[in-house]
């Protein structure tokens, strides 16, 4: 099995509600006979049921467990729409994903077959273990169920998804980013560290879609085994297409195949948040977007995804990005990738809110003020960036608030929009 075949192994197992579902089943189809037995063995008795009863009892809850069931998928399919309507659909497999609806599916499929299984054991003489422990399952449900209608309720509220999104960006950004930044070591870029001639070049070969992640460790091994350096093109992110080049290789020893190459990239139809930080910041750009448009016209939303904007910036800002350089252990340059700096990173979360909400006081207000605590917070070297999109900001207050009052207002930083402290 390649890096690829395993990448997609864990990419299913994290949002499959299918395989979820299927491993409930079998565990219930696999406890309902050890069950049985205990109660063969000991004889206990519990509630004493009459078959009559067990069967009508079994019977009415594996009926009302199959309506829950439905009404979960329905549910979570439904408000999976109206969140990505009226936020982003970038969202959708972050809430697929998501523990809290993965374990409700699990937990009901596995009680609705074990109570089946009880069902079809209750003959002359009732298994009263088996029916009991088969109801008490379904209360558990209940309680279970009553736990997923809140958090499904609470979880996609725009606050609560764009946490959501921004605790995972956290996670990716300390895994991508390991290293506390040093201004006395500035980045360096991975331009010029390539050979100028000599490239074989790989094409892709594949459907076409976007790079979600790649193997680096795998991608090391292949370069150090023909004592080549390889050069991959496209960036995680980056949409490719069938002849497009994937990668150069400088050197080696002999030809590396193409398909050991190709098995360390990973290409899907939409990207992931794996080894891509700035696809949290597209998400949470695209929710104040979409909240700053004229058809919806909420600003407050705008300035909570800048909130978020916000502590990435500066956890971001914080780290020494990758240059996109890795060498094996004898010290020798082994692969070379593209890889976004700190400017990306400031327009990507900056420019586009900026221009969607010029006009709107609360939004130009909390931009102002992030700016101004990523500067005061960060070091110097973070610092032309940030300020070139303060002075941008300025022409456009300066350009759509033609009252002075305005304009005044609109110089100062506050981190609710509009409502703060103006001191």
């Amino acid at each position: 099995m390649n890096w690829e075949q395993r990448y997609r192994m864990v990419q299913t197992a994290r949002t499959s509600l299918v395989l979820w579902g299927v491993l409930a089943l079998l565990a219930a189809m696999v406890c309902a006979p050890i069950v049985r037995f205990i109660d063969l063995q000991t004889g206990w008795t519990i509630f004493n049921y009459t078959p009559d009863g067990a069967r009508s009892l079994l019977g009415t809850l594996a009926g009302s467990m199959l309506t829950f069931i439905v009404f979960v998928l329905s549910a979570t399919l439904i408000v999976v729409q109206l969140a990505s309507g009226q936020l982003t659909p970038r969202v959708i497999a972050l809430v697929l994903a998501s523990p809290g609806v993965k374990v409700s599916l699990g937990v009901l499929t596995f009680t609705f077959t074990f109570t089946l299984a009880a069902l079809a054991r209750v003959e002359d003489r009732v298994p009263d273990l088996l029916v009991s422990v088969a109801v008490i399952l379904n209360l558990i449900c209940i309680i279970v169920f009553f736990e997923f209608v809140q958090q499904l309720s609470t979880g996609l509220r725009p606050a609560s998804l764009m946490l959501l999104v921004s605790d995972r960006a956290q996670d990716v950004i300390e895994q991508v980013y390991p290293v506390i930044f040093d201004p006395k070591t500035p980045e360096q870029g991975a331009s010029g560290a390539c050979p100028v001639a000599g490239a074989h070049v790989i094409e892709f070969t594949g459907r076409s879609g976007v790079v979600m992640a790649f193997g680096l460790e795998h991608l090391i091994r292949l370069a150090q085994s023909t004592d080549s350096t390889i050069e991959m093109l496209p960036q995680v992110g980056d949409s490719v297409t069938r002849g497009e080049p994937l990668f150069r290789v400088y050197g080696g020893t002999r030809p590396l195949p193409s398909h050991s190459l190709r098995a360390c990239v990973a290409v899907g139809t939409e990207r992931t948040l794996d080894q891509d930080p700035r696809f949290a910041f597209r998400i949470l750009v695209d929710i104040a977007n979409k909240a700053l448009s004229p058809a919806i016209n909420d600003p407050t939303t705008g300035v909570l995804a800048i909130d978020q904007i916000n502590n990435l910036l500066l956890s971001l800002g914080r780290r020494r990005l990758d240059e996109g350089l890795a060498y094996d252990c004898d010290g020798k340059l082994r692969v070379v990738y593209g890889t976004p700096d700190w400017p990306d990173y400031v327009t990507l979360a900056v420019s586009e809110i900026r221009q969607y909400g010029e006009g709107s006081l609360q939004v130009i207000r909390r931009l102002r003020a992030m700016l101004e605590h990523l500067i005061a917070n960060l070091p110097e070297a973070r610092w032309p960036s940030l300020q070139q999109e303060l002075a941008m900001l300025n022409n456009a207050v300066a350009r759509k608030f033609p009252d002075e009052d305005d304009r005044k207002r609109a110089g100062i930083g506050d981190y609710q929009g509009v409502g703060g402290s103006d001191s």
